[in-house]
């Protein structure tokens, strides 16, 4: 009975905010955890607060926590003039729930104004090369490659992620994924921190990734069980390759 009252997916927004037409980062679980890594870092070092999060049928029934503090683990944060926003989700999606969880999140940036969504992921590999690469609409082609980011020439990109760029291009909102090449069997922050610093050259967002690039062996330990649900969720449906 329970269950018919939960959203197939919808936003629900905390406190206020003063978000206005702003550029989103999304990082879900993938390769090497390169998004949700990079979201992550991102979240922390330009000191974006929490303004909403998504609850969906679709997710499974569970939380995280973070030094002893429960959160949702499908959550939307905002830099403090809310030009920035940023999507982070810290669970495996079941892909019964990709095209309504994609439409929710497009349905409310659409509200907000936004017209651009950059999807960050990670590409399954031996090992990260040091670079990072893009695939884009048109008309933002020429910007990535200004700024030394190598296009993907051809690939295929299933999971939320592609539900998300693909619901872009029938919408006034334009779609991009940045992807690093990342190690296939465990968190990867070094090609997190590429991508970040992509994201950089391209925003002017100045995000430090020193420590990130440090973190490796810090983060294998920390996120091993995400790491081994996203491996185990890769052998049914394998999400990305390029």
């Amino acid at each position: 009975m329970l269950q018919q009252n939960i959203p197939e997916a919808e936003i629900y927004e905390v406190g206020k905010n003063k978000l206005k037409n702003p550029t989103i980062f999304v990082g879900f679980v993938g390769a090497g955890l390169v998004g949700t890594i990079a979201v992550d870092h991102m979240i922390n070092e330009l000191d974006m607060k929490e303004v909403g999060f998504l609850r969906s049928k679709h997710l499974p029934p569970s939380t995280v926590f973070m030094q002893g503090r429960l959160r949702h683990p499908f959550r939307i944060y905002s830099n403090s003039d809310g030009s920035i926003c940023a999507i982070i989700c810290e669970i495996v999606i079941s892909q019964d729930g990709i095209y309504n969880i994609a439409m929710a999140i497009l349905d409310w940036a659409e509200k907000k104004g936004s017209t651009e969504i950059i999807v960050l992921d990670g590409v399954a590999d031996k090992k990260h090369d040091g670079n990072a690469f893009f695939a884009a609409e048109v008309d933002l082609c020429r910007v990535m490659e200004e700024n030394d980011i190598q296009m993907v020439p051809q690939g295929f990109i299933t999971g939320i992620s592609g539900g998300i760029l693909n619901e872009c291009l029938i919408r006034k909102i334009r779609g991009i994924t940045l992807l690093a090449k990342a190690d296939e069997l465990t968190p990867d922050p070094v090609a997190a921190a590429t991508i970040i610093d992509a994201i950089n050259r391209v925003y002017d967002t100045e995000i430090n990734t020193k420590n990130l690039k440090k973190q490796k062996e810090q983060m294998s330990t920390d996120l091993k069980e995400l790491s081994d649900k996203y491996s185990e969720h890769k052998k049914i449906d394998s999400n990305m390759y390029m």
